[in-house]
């Protein structure tokens, strides 16, 4: 019988076997096929956007000389970037607050933060509508200060994410080189510069890219707290969409997925693959 027994085999492996690797092409094909589609129809040379006419290239320059959808795209990556500003300074000290220090109601807090993460994006967007609509927030500021309710919403949305993954990193810290650090003379602040930091900065670079990418493309809390003057390229393409799907809707989708790949591929290359992958 022995003969006969088979070796098991280790997790690594089962990628090497047919059925694993058809199940995942099968799972990427579901995932992207629906983009791959998108970005071969904003090239097609027809209104109607279901029968292909032809290669064309009109639609771009249509897309991009349509000024209210270009106001759009500058509203939504200012936000995206004050929120992922905000975001990762407010999620860092929480993350480091919270594996750090003991206090009174720290579960409360730990759970009140998460709370963003849990609750429907439905819930989220009717209580900041509530919220601004209670306090009165104006709406008639100069740019970018007319962009300030949908830039909390969207800082208050993104920052746990943040803090969720600086604090997974966090976990791998060794302590004894926080000690070392304060032996050699080293002040609180010099700690956390100069050793806690550089442990985190896969962390920090993995939250930015995740909370670039939640503010740039949500829509549902955007569309609760924007206003007639602070319309975002989300919002902005659900109204193009409410009439139909043509080709410069397509184009504009694909300019922006572009721009999230590109800045992707740039926070990759300057950090490193395998040192954000660490993170998870």
């Amino acid at each position: 019988m022995a003969l006969f027994a088979r070796t098991p085999r280790a997790p690594l492996e089962y990628s090497r076997t047919l059925w694993m690797r058809l199940w995942v092409g099968a799972v990427m094909v579901f995932l992207y096929a629906p983009l791959v589609v998108l970005i071969i129809f904003s090239f097609n040379d027809s209104k109607r956007n279901v029968v292909w006419r032809g290669f064309t290239t009109k639609y771009y320059e249509k897309a991009m000389g349509n000024d209210q959808l270009v106001e759009a795209l500058l509203n939504s990556l200012t936000i995206a970037a004050l929120a992922t500003v905000a975001s990762l300074v407010i999620g860092t000290f929480a993350a480091v607050m919270l594996w750090r220090f003991r206090f009174p109601l720290k579960g409360a807090i730990d759970g009140t933060i998460s709370l963003p993460i849990i609750v429907p994006e439905i819930c989220l967007g009717v209580a900041f509508l509530m919220f601004f609509a209670a306090v009165d927030w104006p709406t008639d500021l100069i740019w970018p200060f007319n962009l300030g309710a949908i830039t909390i919403a969207h800082i208050t949305f993104c920052f746990p994410f943040v803090t969720m993954v600086v604090r997974s990193r966090l976990a791998t810290f060794n302590r004894e080189q926080e000690e070392a650090a304060k032996d050699l003379g080293a002040s609180e602040w010099a700690v956390f510069r100069d050793v806690l930091i550089p442990h985190i900065k896969p962390a920090l670079v993995a939250g930015s890219l995740l909370s670039f990418t939640l503010s740039l493309d949500d829509f549902v809390i955007t569309y609760f707290t924007s206003g007639p003057d602070t319309i975002t390229f989300p919002v902005k393409v659900y109204s193009m969409v409410r009439f139909s799907v043509t080709p410069e809707v397509n184009a504009a989708s694909t300019l922006l997925i572009i721009l999230t790949v590109a800045l992707t591929f740039v926070a990759l290359k300057l950090q490193g693959v395998k040192a954000i992958a660490e993170t998870h």
